[in-house]
């Protein structure tokens, strides 16, 4: 079987810049991946990356709107680490070839991102994401790591209270083989096609969170579920808030700014959540039309526009036949980004020996209860590559101790039982579009014990109709219908983890709003909250907010 220092599980920014990492402390490193790195998800991140690197912007300012904006439930030991390390982080990507544009004196330029009291958003046009993860991917080859593309990763070889491997399915044969390693990190990405809409791309089907979840590891902060404001109608395509940084603005089909109302010092340039809440609060109202209000974007220079949001204007030509220089265009918001994962220290150990997780699939606290734009990216820079330095630490101090073949043969066993039920009328996809629209209603930007509870309650019959599911495809080479089967169940197990913390938290803080606790209560829930496994489902019990030097304050709702 085959068997390697560190296995990496995910090819996009925290997975490959851990993998780079790990080699470069002399591991024998590979990356498992469910699709060729460059089909991450990363490449259709947008956006940019957040550092402070120009006059008058300090990391503590950095620091200080990534607390404000997360509400103060931030482990700030964990915000210090990501903001300090920023600037060298960004400057290390760009040394590995990431061409990012550049102001008039030839240096990283940056542009403005909601929530920020600085613009410090490095950006290399409206691709940054593609752009990044294309250079990690080269030096990847360059670096000689193997990659094994097209393998799903089932399940986590713990024996003896350690993490030894993983079990992973090769898509082109159909054949479970075991992964004998002697650190894990996940970075498997997204927990997004657990909600509909979504931003996320097919592959969000929350993996990691899963497979640590099972393995023992405790997730944290997973009611915290992050929407973004502007994105097309139905289609939950992304329209970057780079738009609003360059002065688009919102309005109702009335043509009024409406941003007003909740934040008029900083409008659009409001954080996420309170921007989200105005506009779905605008469309509830009837202010908005079919279901949209509009993002404005006439008045913007053209030139500039096209220099700085190229792929954008792709978008909206080609799949709404828009013109935004004469055009409105509709949007609403839709599931962006979860905020909480598998609980990680800030070298994204897990607490079982071996395994380590890093990017959208971890959470060190950083983020608190609402992330700031631009601070995604700088995660899964920042803490892919210190998991990548602890995993080849780890690594040399471990000894081969394979667990036993029964562990692999098991999993073998469970996915031919999936295999020999014959089909009914239920699919993989039909039970997924159910999960996603119940999540968006009843677990969606508003949120009261009545839908929580009548959330939890359908999720149970989605898990029972989950466990009887059978399939129509036979063959062992290629087979979408299990892999499918296979992430709905780690969807509704993470959908079941998001329930019961949404319910459990009984404040509003973040992009966590209760209309029935619409305060927020630093006495009671200035607390984290950490779910484990139990025979009866999820456990949720809470930790203490790690505070440094930034005290919890009334949150400036443009942070």
């Amino acid at each position: 079987m085959p068997q390697h220092d560190v296995i990496v599980i995910g090819g996009g920014f925290a997975g490959l810049r851990a993998a780079l990492e790990a080699r470069a402390s002399s591991a024998d490193v590979a990356v498992l991946s469910k699709v060729h790195p460059m089909r991450s998800h990363s490449s259709g991140a947008h956006s940019g990356v957040n550092a402070a690197l120009k006059s008058g912007d300090s990391w503590q300012d950095h620091a200080k709107d990534t607390i404000e904006a997360g509400a103060y439930l931030c482990d700030q030991k964990a915000v210090e680490v990501l903001c300090k390390n920023a600037s060298e982080d960004v400057v290390a990507l760009e040394r590995m070839g990431v061409i990012f544009n550049r102001d008039s004196d030839g240096r990283i330029d940056v542009m403005p991102f909601a929530g920020s009291s600085h613009p410090r958003t490095c950006y290399a046009g409206d691709s940054a994401g593609h752009v990044i993860l294309q250079v990690l991917y080269e030096q990847v080859l360059r670096s000689q790591i193997p990659t094994y593309d097209e393998w799903f990763v089932s399940s986590i070889l713990v024996e003896d209270g350690m993490c030894k491997g993983v079990v992973a399915r090769e898509l082109k044969t159909g054949q479970n083989h075991a992964f004998y390693a002697k650190a894990v990190i996940l970075a498997t990405g997204g927990l997004g096609r657990v909600y509909s809409p979504s931003t996320c791309s097919l592959t969000g089907t929350a993996d990691g969170p899963a497979l640590a979840y099972r393995a023992g590891a405790p997730l944290v902060d997973m009611e915290m579920v992050q929407y973004h404001p502007t994105t097309l109608s139905d289609r939950g395509i992304l329209i970057t808030e780079a738009a609003r940084g360059e002065g688009g603005r919102l309005v109702n089909k009335d043509g009024d700014r409406f941003m007003a109302a909740s934040d008029a010092g900083a409008m659009e340039m409001a954080a996420r959540d309170v921007c989200s809440r105005a506009v779905h609060a605008e469309i509830q109202e009837g202010r908005g039309e079919n279901g949209n209000v509009y993002l404005d974007l006439r008045h913007l220079d053209k030139g500039r526009i096209s220099d700085r949001l190229r792929e954008t204007l792709w978008l909206l030509e080609d799949l709404e036949d828009l013109d935004p220089s004469k055009d409105l265009i509709p949007v609403r918001p839709a599931m962006h980004r979860p905020i909480g994962g598998v609980r990680v220290d800030t070298f994204g150990a897990t607490g079982l020996p071996g395994l380590y997780a890093a990017g959208e699939c971890a959470s060190t606290g950083a983020h608190g209860a609402n992330r700031l734009g631009g601070n995604s990216l700088l995660d899964c820079v920042v803490f892919g590559r210190r998991a990548g330095e602890a995993a080849a630490r780890h690594s040399r101090g471990a000894t081969w101790h394979p667990p036993q073949e029964s562990l692999a043969i098991a999993e073998t066993a469970g996915f031919n039982e999936i295999a020999s039920r014959a089909p009914g009328k239920d699919t993989p996809g039909i039970i997924r579009r159910e999960l996603g629209s119940l999540m968006n209603r009843k677990v969606g930007i508003l949120r009261d014990e009545a839908g929580l509870k009548d959330a939890a309650s359908v999720l149970r019959n989605l898990k029972e109709r989950h466990s009887r599911l059978g399939l129509r495809d036979k063959d062992a080479a290629y087979n979408t219908d299990i892999i499918s089967a296979a992430e709905l169940g780690n969807m509704l197990d993470v959908a079941e983890i998001i329930i019961a913390a949404a319910l459990a938290r009984r404040e509003s803080r973040g992009c966590h709003y209760r209309t029935d606790f619409p305060q927020r209560d630093d006495v009671k829930w200035l607390r984290r909250s950490v779910a484990t496994r139990s025979t009866r489902g999820p456990i949720i019990n809470s930790a203490p907010v790690v505070v440094t030097q930034w005290n919890p304050a009334e949150r400036n709702p443009a942070r």
